[in-house]
């Protein structure tokens, strides 16, 4: 069933996303499978319920996601806003020898990072490739930051970047190949770090603005919003814990944060709204988020999320919330600031 989403526009570009999208990276096979038919169904359910936004990256089953979005979206291009990444190039490997990380049968590829003018630009190709389209619409530098690479790695990276990256991507921008340009990362500083580098329309921020984490309150979001930069909202559920699961930030949530979640769960009962409702729907009280992008397995774990999309939130849990101090300082919600 198709359904009328609200759009907002990315930065100052002329893109208009849907503010619920589709994350493919489960669909490629995170610690466990996902048959090639249920992750194709998956997108074309997602573009059936009104969905336009498709991300994937080449580093999502070692180019397995894109492979399976290409499938889809080349027969629907026209409906679609898709984005992917650059920053990593794929190499072939003998399987025996590959570096599967946390992907279950990825492609016989090892990754290679390169930010640099070339390695991006290379980078591009090879998506279009994979994914079988002659352009995208959202291209993202993808996990550059000492969060990936560690502090003495990351700075000839960085430098890749600031030398020669950051000009192939404004060119790609400029000659009309990609429509808006920004960084996926998980982590916000770094973006502090890219606003100076120069312009870019939106960020791909996984997990640091959710229901349990603002931290990127301030000052990312609020330079952002000075910037003219949206930002889209990835891991909504802080990989697991806001959906019953007991995972945060990919590994066994602390102490701390489960009792957070109790007291969060304990006010959305109060209103009778499921906590991955809230949890999907609360960054979009922020202006500069323009998107929320859960990455469901199949159909029907998407039907769920649609299901929590629908459900009505009143302003009063947002101010309870506020009140009881499960929100930071400066959070925007309805009617006002927490």
């Amino acid at each position: 069933m198709s359904r009328t989403l609200e759009k907002r526009r990315i930065g100052q570009s002329s893109l208009e996303i849907t503010t619920l999208g589709l994350g493919c990276a489960s669909l490629a096979g995170i610690f466990s499978a996902v048959p090639a038919d249920q992750a194709r169904a998956t997108i074309h359910h997602a573009l059936d319920a009104g969905l336009n936004h498709v991300d994937t990256a080449p580093q999502y089953g070692l180019g397995r996601s894109e492979h399976l979005v290409g499938d889809v979206v080349r027969t629907r291009r026209a409906e679609t806003i898709l984005s992917t990444k650059v920053g990593r190039l794929l190499k072939p490997v003998s399987p025996g020898v590959q570096d599967k990380g946390a992907w279950v049968d990825p492609l016989p590829f090892d990754q290679v990072y390169d930010y640099s003018y070339d390695g991006i630009m290379r980078s591009f190709e090879d998506s279009l490739q994979r994914l079988g389209v002659n352009n995208v619409d959202i291209l993202y530098v993808h996990d550059i930051g000492v969060a990936t690479h560690g502090v003495e790695a990351n700075k000839p990276l960085w430098q890749q970047l600031a030398s020669g990256g950051y000009r192939a991507l404004r060119e790609l921008r400029d000659t009309g190949l990609v429509s808006a340009i920004g960084l996926g990362v998980n982590e916000w500083e770094v973006l502090m770090d890219a606003m100076t580098l120069g312009d870019w329309d939106v960020f791909l921020l996984a997990g640091r603005y959710t229901l349990l984490e603002q931290t990127a309150l301030a000052p990312f979001m609020t330079t952002a919003a000075q910037r003219g930069s949206s930002v889209v909202v990835g891991g909504p559920f802080n990989s697991g814990i806001l959906v019953g699961g007991t995972t945060f930030n990919y590994a066994k949530a602390p102490e701390a944060i489960v009792a957070r979640v109790k007291a969060i769960e304990t006010v959305c009962n109060q209103f009778n709204v499921p906590l991955p409702a809230a949890a999907l729907q609360f960054p979009l009280t922020h202006p500069v988020v323009c998107n929320v992008l859960p990455g469901p397995r199949s159909p029907a774990e998407l039907d769920g999320i649609l299901d929590w999309w629908d459900v009505a939130i009143p302003a009063e849990l947002w101010t309870t919330l506020a009140e009881k101090g499960l929100l930071a300082s400066g959070t925007p919600i309805p009617g006002g600031t927490a």
